[in-house]
């Protein structure tokens, strides 16, 4: 149970004017007219409203204690978080030399009539390196590989694979060099066509070597139709593209690789040929993120005492990537000093200084008495007219930085070359800098916990801290981890598509969210716990509806429909409470029945169907109406569909 806060004084307006009209009588018995009318009355109102706004502050008091004693316990508040996303940058025309992106290039969203635009900076350089062939090599599944650089030359007809193709087999790409992070466009040339296989699904896979194994890679625009016609394939190499030896060469190795064909979808009958082949460069990716790089800002100079402040003039402190770098200026040059969570451990000699990210305010080291009256240095004071200044740090952030994919759009910053930018997919992680009111319901759970994660809750409350931009995060048992092991489930937030749907690989949290919260845990668990941090697992649902209507309305009751279940089966915003739909929660048949009909009102609801399905593969099992789920598992929506008919059309077949 809470202590209760004293009340200092709980008098109000009125109590205040009738207590003054008392007095009146006692000190004035002449000034009989208490009306409201009368001027010595307004005065009297005047006065009580200006003490009863004075006793309103007073009462405050044990709020203004209650934040002094969140400061001793080192309650700060989070930064904001700065929101980052993929951006292509695509090349005006395929260049013979690199071209050179610096760090802090800035793209930005295209301002409308109400908002501004959100402006976006890359993390690093990017180097788009050009590109061309300079190996053919066909690679059948458990054979040998075969150089037909020679009779492409010859512009004779090359089978790409087997005579009868099977999974496995590859067509390989030799280029000069690697191209990490470069978008390539591969055009072909083909005679014979792939008999057998859907153009529009081809079982095939685009991958990068990566010097330990092949990666695959994001494709995309495909006007080969599966290598069946002339045309081109645009594939994105990641990151970890590297030169290797294959087969005698020395390249920058990708590969067309054969898979196996899902059910329902057909397979290569005969080998396609290629004639002719060519690779260049078209652009390349880099990470870009909602905030701004500050470098060179002087903060004053030293007094040459301790417990010395300085505040930036453009706050908030990003913390979600490197630290900011604070330098003294000393005869021997610029000195820097650490920045650190707490003097505790800080020594007379030690060059530490602490930073409130959401103020921007940088604290050096204080000097404490002690109990005998002797004074303790907590760390090194900047010698007095020493130069301070904040070498580099960043800003910004914020929800304002989720945008949706394909919203940024323009490139701000001038580089030669570079015809446009988009991204492929929304920007994520922009969080809003933390609130006193939250900050306070944090402390009770900080002065529990002590940094330490023992319980469920414990793992769970410490992720979100260690990571505030994840929407979700459960703690379980890990499954056939034996005792003291712990499983923790992050589901990150996302910026849907049009209609509230989710894609599956929106909902994958990014390797370096879960690098974050696995360091963090892994300094606060007991020991000889074993910790895994992953994203859950996803059961697909697609539900599969028919609704009798009337013609007129056929397509309202078809998006109120599908606009219901989108947003009911949805593991961010899902469920009867809004909040996700629950782990391990079944779906059930009526339940799916009755938000239907709750979308739709009026309109009856003919037939429902349930299926189970992959959200990786599509591929979906029997009409049931009961869906379990593992407790470590959530539901997502795929792909469902709602037919609306007249009310005498026959039942689904």
């Amino acid at each position: 149970m809470a202590l209760p806060s004293p009340n200092l004084d709980d008098r109000r307006f009125q109590q205040l004017v009738d207590e003054a009209k008392r007095y009146v009588q006692q000190r004035a018995p002449e000034w009989t007219d208490h009306n409201v009318s009368d001027p010595g009355v307004t005065l009297i109102e005047t006065f009580a409203y200006l003490v009863d706004q004075l006793l309103y502050r007073l009462n405050r008091v044990p709020d203004k204690n209650y934040l002094a004693f969140l400061d001793l316990l080192g309650i700060q508040l989070f930064p904001p978080s700065a929101a980052a996303a993929e951006v292509d940058f695509w090349l005006s025309a395929p260049q013979p030399e690199p071209v050179a992106l610096p760090a802090g290039t800035e793209v930005t969203t295209a301002a409308g009539e109400t908002e501004e635009a959100v402006v976006f900076a890359t993390a690093e350089e990017l180097r788009i390196l050009p590109s061309e062939l300079t190996r053919l090599v066909t690679a059948p599944h458990g054979g040998e590989q075969t150089d037909m650089t020679g009779r492409l030359a010859e512009g004779r007809d090359i089978p790409c694979f087997q005579a009868a193709p099977a999974p496995g087999d590859a067509l390989l790409f030799g280029l000069p060099t690697a191209v990490p992070r470069c978008i390539v466009a591969v055009r072909l040339d083909s005679r014979v066509q792939g008999v057998g296989v859907d153009p529009r699904q081809p079982p095939l896979v685009w991958e990068a070597w990566d010097g330990g194994q092949w990666r695959r890679c994001e494709t995309g625009t495909d006007s080969t139709g599966g290598l069946n016609k002339p045309g081109e394939v645009v594939v994105y190499v990641p990151a970890g593209h590297t030169a290797s030896v294959i087969g005698g060469t020395r390249a920058g190795w990708l590969r067309c690789r054969v898979v196996e064909a899902e059910p329902g979808q057909p397979f290569y009958s005969e080998s396609p040929t290629v004639r002719e082949a060519a690779v260049f460069t078209v652009g390349g990716t880099m990470t870009v993120e909602h905030a701004e790089t500050v470098t060179d800002v002087p903060l004053g100079a030293s007094e040459g005492v301790a417990g010395q402040t300085f505040r930036l003039g453009r706050p908030p402190v990003l913390l979600d990537g490197e630290p900011p770098v604070v330098e003294v200026s000393s005869p021997e040059g610029w000195q820097r000093w650490t920045v650190v969570d707490h003097f505790g451990r800080s020594g007379p000699d030690d060059r530490h200084v602490r930073v409130d990210a959401t103020t921007g305010e940088f604290l050096f080291p204080p000097v404490v008495r002690e109990a005998d009256g002797t004074l303790r240095a907590c760390g090194a004071v900047p010698p007095k007219g020493s130069q301070i200044r904040v070498s580099r740090y960043r800003t910004g952030g914020g929800p304002a930085g989720n945008v949706a994919r394909g919203a940024i759009s323009v490139l701000r910053s001038s580089v030669p070359y570079v015809a446009q930018v988009t991204n492929r997919e929304a920007a994520r992680g922009g969080v809003a800098g933390e609130t006193i009111d939250n900050a306070k319901l944090r402390a009770p759970e900080t002065l529990r916990m002590q940094e330490r994660a023992v319980t469920a809750e414990d793992y769970e409350i410490i992720a979100r801290q260690a990571a505030p931009s994840v929407r979700r995060v459960r703690c379980l048992p890990a499954a056939d981890g034996g005792p003291g092991a712990v499983r923790v489930l992050v589901v990150p937030d996302a910026v849907a598509d049009e209609g509230d749907r989710l894609r599956f690989e929106q909902l994958i949290p990014s390797e370096q969210v879960l690098r974050t919260i696995t360091t963090t845990l892994d300094e606060r668990r007991l020991i000889g716990t074993r910790l895994v941090v992953e994203p859950p697992v996803y059961q697909g649902v697609t539900v599969v509806a028919r609704l009798s209507a009337p013609a007129a309305d056929a397509d309202r009751v078809r998006d109120a429909a599908l606009a219901a279940l989108f947003r009911h089966l949805n593991p961010l915003h899902g469920g009867h409470e809004g909040a996700g739909w629950p782990f391990g929660r079944p779906v059930q048949y009526g339940e799916v029945f009755g938000v239907l009909q709750r979308a739709v009102g009026d309109v009856l609801v003919e037939e429902i169907r349930m299926f189970a399905a992959d959200p990786i593969t599509g591929r979906r099992g029997a009409p049931v109406d009961r869906i379990d789920i593992g407790p470590g598992t959530l539901v997502f929506s795929y792909q469902h569909q709602v037919v609306v008919t007249a009310s005498d059309t026959e039942g689904l077949g």
